[in-house]
């Protein structure tokens, strides 16, 4: 394949020597008498010696700890089996805590104008009045504490009460149907619930009292829902207001240490093949991968106003509010980004004095496709880097990048998952940015591209996987025993190597290309979104037979497709559409509904009756179909060859 090979930005011999991965090379030279003269030696090193990276990583960081570790790794017969710094225990609320100065720690705002400030000071008094209600409320480690909230400084305070005490913390977006909470929060059965009585979007109001009301009748877990005024219309529902919970004398904020793989967040799978798979996060593996990410890959330090567009359910507001373990200030934003105007987290930008930004892909499209064009309306003086994931970032927006935002910025695409709470791919402030790419590996990422053989190549498309255990592997799947779901998530694939599902590709220079997810993951703006949540819809539309859906790949991003098949003499009418979209809006999200209903005859099925999603998505994208000998009906592939429906906008 042809490289980009185009530099879109270099970092400055200054900007090199000032950077914390710089510093944590001389730190290396100076503890280990190692010396790395660029950052490929750092990373082979890193990935052969493995424990000696996390260790001095561990050092190198500061983490917070009542009891060191008495072996740093504690290799299994399996990749998965892998323990990480066995014996060590710690609090992840602490280390995120562990400055309380009056130095501004959250700075939030949202379409209301309804800004507000909180000092490192006064987030570890909020912390500690709310956590001290759930000690006096029996909350205790293990238990669940969940969370259905927008992006506002409660929710942050909430999960850091929580997950002091060694609870384990689990959030879910509020634009979620019932439906698709009920899906998570039934399996993990959470004894406290955090929400709010609506949020803001676009303009409009959304209240959630009669979701909240239904999903308290059907969660007989829940002993309590305490209840966050945000839009001025109170619950209905049996509640505790939030702001009662401040009034409780204050009591010193304890710390209950855990081991290093104590559970500490609960993340959701999107549910493909069924009701999504709760994945647990351990509390030593999040903080010290994120450490790494924050600190070493992007440089985050204490003079950094840190900024990601996100909502509570993606796993990019778990990485980012980690950045408070290293001092900086995180600028939160709820709303939509383009409500009043184009330009409003640009504005953002300007008026917080943001340095780091982070966004979506389509979000940087969109920029692109309305004409924005920043150097002529903002300053941006502030910004050093952008970051952006979700879904891959094309090359034409790099250009637009630094044609018409800003010229002397690191703009780094970056990309991982759920799964591992974390990146695999990463920004680097000592490398070069190239057009398209990725600019590197994360340190201690065995990453590798398998072609089909499951050979590793450079310079090809195939799997991207994981040959090394690291420790934001999960550490295991809830309800899950004998890990049955675990192994076959990740490990069934390929003997002994993580599988993570991505097509991608790693260029000679080390750099990084993501085409895609492999599987049948939607993924449409970056969230991710499993057929069969959307199917569970479908199966209460009495029209419809059968249906099948994809991700097309259009306008730099991914829409989805739904096929259907409909009762004999029924026609697809306009108002059949909408009944269809309001279904899978109203239960699963607005996220869920899909850009295009078509008709057809038939869905591809293998010998065992299972439709074939993946088969039907290469077809769409005249892409030649595998293993046609697995499916049953190989000519129903002929209905979704040519539509000219997707052909249009």
């Amino acid at each position: 394949m042809k490289q980009q090979s185009e530099i879109m930005w270099q970092p400055t011999t200054e900007q090199i020597t000032q950077s914390n991965l710089h510093h944590f090379m001389s730190f290396l030279k100076q503890k280990q008498q190692l010396n790395f003269s660029n950052y490929n030696d750092l990373y082979q090193w890193s990935i052969k010696e493995s424990a000696v990276f996390w260790k001095s990583l561990w050092q190198f960081c500061d983490v917070i700890a009542s009891q060191p570790a008495s072996n740093v790794t504690l290799v299994g017969h399996q990749l998965k089996d892998t323990r990480w710094f066995v014996g060590a225990e710690l609090n992840f609320a602490e280390n995120l805590l562990r400055y309380r100065d009056d130095r501004p720690a959250i700075i939030f705002n949202n379409e209301q104008n309804d800004r507000r400030e909180y000092s490192y000071r006064e987030l570890y008094e909020l912390v500690a009045k709310v956590a001290s209600y759930l000690r006096q409320h029996g909350v205790d480690k293990n238990d669940r504490v969940v969370g259905i909230l927008p992006n506002i400084p409660e929710t942050i305070v909430a999960m850091l009460a929580t997950t002091s005490i060694g609870a384990i913390w689990s959030s879910c977006s509020p634009d979620f149907g019932k439906e698709a909470l009920f899906d998570r929060l039934s399996q993990i059965q959470p004894k406290i619930l955090f929400t709010c009585d609506g949020y803001f979007y676009n303009g409009k109001t959304f209240p959630l009292n009669e979701k909240i009301s239904w999903l308290q009748e059907q969660l007989s877990s829940i002993e309590e829902i305490i209840a966050i005024p945000y839009i001025d219309q109170p619950l209905a529902t049996k509640h505790r207001n939030f702001d009662a919970l401040l009034t409780t004398k204050e009591q010193p904020l304890e710390f209950t240490s855990v081991p290093f793989d104590h559970p500490l967040y609960i993340m959701y799978s999107s549910g493909t093949t069924g009701v999504p798979k709760c994945i647990v996060h351990g509390a030593g593996g999040t903080l010290l991968q994120h450490l790494k990410e924050l600190k070493l890959h992007t440089d985050i330090t204490r003079d950094d106003k840190f900024f990601y567009y996100t909502t509570c359910g993606w796993m990019m507001w778990n990485w980012y509010v980690s950045g408070l373990a290293l001092g900086c200030t995180l600028i939160q934003y709820e709303g939509a980004p383009f409500y009043p105007t184009p330009s409003k987290l640009l504005d953002f930008i300007d008026d917080e004095a943001i340095t780091v930004f982070g966004t979506s892909a389509k979000y940087l499209s969109a920029l692109s496709k309305e004409k924005i064009q920043p150097k002529k309306t903002h300053s941006l003086k502030t910004l050093r880097q952008i970051l952006s994931t979700g879904s891959p970032l094309v090359a034409k927006n790099f250009e637009y990048v630094y044609q018409e935002l800003k010229q002397d910025v690191c703009l780094s695409s970056i990309s991982g998952g759920t799964d591992i709470i974390s990146c695999f791919a990463l920004g680097n402030p000592i490398l070069p940015v190239y057009k398209g790419e990725l600019q590197c590996i994360g340190l201690g990422m065995a990453v590798k591209i398998f072609n089909e053989q499951g050979e590793p190549v450079i310079g090809e498309k195939g799997d991207l996987v994981c040959t090394n255990a690291f420790p934001s592997m999960p550490v295991y799947f809830w309800n899950d025993p004998e890990g049955v779901k675990y192994y076959n998530s990740y490990f069934a694939k390929y003997p002994n190597v993580w599988a993570h599902g991505d097509f991608a590709e790693i260029t000679p220079r080390n750099t990084v290309i993501i085409y895609g997810r492999s599987d049948a993951v939607l993924n449409p703006g970056g969230v991710r979104i499993g057929t069969a949540e959307i199917y569970r819809q479908i199966e209460k539309i009495s029209e419809v037979t059968d249906s099948l859906t994809v991700s097309q790949e259009w306008d730099d991003d991914n829409r989805i497709i739904l096929f259907v098949v409909l009762k004999e003499n029924v026609p697809l009418t306009p108002e059949l559409k909408a009944n269809i979209k309001n279904e899978i809006r109203e239960h699963c999200s607005p996220r869920h509904v899909p850009a295009k209903i078509i008709a057809v005859k038939d869905i591809p099925r293998t010998l065992s009756g299972k439709i074939v999603e993946l088969a039907v998505r290469e077809t769409i994208h005249n892409r030649p179909v595998k293993n046609l000998s697995s499916i049953a009906n190989p000519e129903s592939l002929a209905y979704f060859t040519n539509l000219s429906e997707l052909q249009e906008a």
